[in-house]
């Protein structure tokens, strides 16, 4: 069974090859052993923190395949951004150069630099390796963090956001930075993507150009790149966009992917999510019952999984489901205990 729990200093191997799969482009998890093993431990501090707000909090998960006891994937929630560091965009949009004497009238689009996000929560670090991408798995290690955020609302804003890998090759080339770095960096994309990744923000501030761009005067190929997302990340974009996260014109400053946004309370896991108090059977039947994304409502013994459970009753103050011994032992739950749930079966929006 996959199951997903908090990351431990144990998992530091793991994480470390996961970084190194994930590719240029996946700035989050930089390959450096000082800032992965920093990352473990603002983690662990996170999960036994007890904030009356959201904070600094960087909440990161691993999905554990409980048969092997490999780590095949990670999953991350940051309460908030900018707070600490500057978070950058770029945000999209229109001026218009009109003269009604000579009868002109132009909209052209410009990129403006901007920090807009500060104070948002944001989901990240979501990597799931290639062979274990089957079933429900990139789907769990993706929505179980709505049923956390739910369950947990006062850690976290009101809005979360969560940026999406832009278009690049294998070799790291991104077509936007190509002409940013002609024109400002001379620094390549890779090198770029991996001071950032270790925290190394100020030259974003000295070199960034301060005024818009406009779009119109960057190459053809960097324009067609802003807003889309690499090829290996569409799923993730379609799955967000189900969920109901839309992109509101917020694009990275490196590789001009999008950045989805969505209120909390209005993502569609969030919404149809239900809180159960357990009761379990070791004779349960789970043939016939249907998949749900679970999660206990544990911060530091937290745990979640695709699980069959029975409702037994629900009324306006009252919810009890039925789950099987095995179901429990995985959620490390008792009789009595509370869990989260979603369906896993989902209707897109229109």
């Amino acid at each position: 069974m996959l199951v997903i729990r908090p990351i431990r200093e144990s998992d530091y191997s793991a994480l470390y090859r996961i970084s190194q799969e994930s590719g240029i482009g996946f700035t989050s998890l930089p390959v450096n052993e000082t800032l992965l093993k920093k990352k473990i431990a603002a983690a662990q501090s996170a999960f036994v923190s007890n904030p009356k707000s959201p904070g600094q909090q960087s909440y990161l998960f691993v999905m554990e395949d409980t048969q092997t006891g490999k780590v095949v994937g990670t999953s991350g929630i940051e309460a908030t951004v900018g707070t600490q560091d500057a978070f950058y965009h770029y945000h999209v949009g229109k001026v218009v150069h009109a003269s009604r004497e000579l009868g002109v009238h132009n909209s052209v689009e410009i990129l403006t630099f901007c920090n807009d996000y500060t104070g948002v929560s944001e989901i990240c670090t979501l990597f799931l390796q290639e062979d274990a991408r089957e079933g429900l798995a990139g789907r769990l290690l993706s929505k179980f963090r709505f049923l956390f955020m739910a369950q947990h609302q006062h850690r976290f804003a009101d809005i979360v956001i969560a940026e999406m890998r832009g278009i690049s090759d294998e070799a790291g080339r991104s077509p936007f930075w190509e002409w940013l770095e002609t024109h400002f960096f001379s620094v390549d994309f890779p090198t770029a993507d991996y001071l950032t990744g270790i925290g190394n923000k100020v030259f974003i501030a000295e070199l960034m150009p301060k005024y818009p761009i406009y779009v119109n005067l960057l190459s053809k190929e960097a324009q067609a790149s802003i807003g889309k997302v690499h090829e290996k990340t569409r799923p993730a974009l379609r799955l967000l966009e189900q969920e109901g996260f839309r992109f509101r014109g917020y694009v990275d400053i490196f590789d001009a992917g999008p950045t989805m946004e969505a209120d909390i309370a209005n993502i569609d896991t969030v919404r149809i999510s239900k809180e159960a108090t357990v009761q379990i059977s070791p004779t349960l039947d789970i043939t016939l019952l249907e998949n749900y994304f679970i999660i206990n409502t544990k911060i530091a013994g937290f745990r979640g999984c695709v699980g069959q459970l029975k409702s037994l009753d629900i009324s306006q103050d009252t919810h009890t489901v039925l789950i099987s011994q095995a179901l429990a032992d995985t959620l490390q739950i008792c009789h009595g205990d509370t869990i989260r749930y979603a369906s896993t079966h989902f209707t897109s929006r229109t």
